[in-house]
């Protein structure tokens, strides 16, 4: 991914969580405009700042870097329940998910 569609993933994920540049700085223990600066392309994160706003944005990184999530922290979420089910469960979230998916693309 190059810098600026790190800057724009970065800004649109924390957008959609609803929190300024400044909050989610403060909150991942950096300057205020820590991350205002890399979504204006003045700063990169470090590999550990990036993980930092990783989980603060409840994401993996693979989870960042994929575009084609639109709510990775909702996909992630409900990623990690899925692991919870038995085989059972699992099997009737797969059928309810075939038949919203069949009925979507009506």
């Amino acid at each position: 991914m190059y810098e600026t569609e790190f800057q724009t993933r970065l800004a649109k994920l924390r957008s959609k969580r609803g929190v300024s540049a400044r909050d989610m700085s403060l909150s991942i223990g950096q300057n205020p405009g820590y991350i205002n600066n890399i979504e204006t392309g003045k700063s990169l994160p470090s590999m550990t700042g990036f993980f930092y706003i990783c989980e603060y944005l409840n994401i993996t990184p693979s989870e960042f870097f994929d575009e084609t999530s639109e709510q990775p922290e909702l996909l992630h979420t409900v990623t990690e329940n899925l692991k919870k089910l038995d085989s059972r469960q699992f099997e009737s979230i797969s059928v309810i998910l075939d038949g919203l998916v069949q009925k979507k693309s009506l």
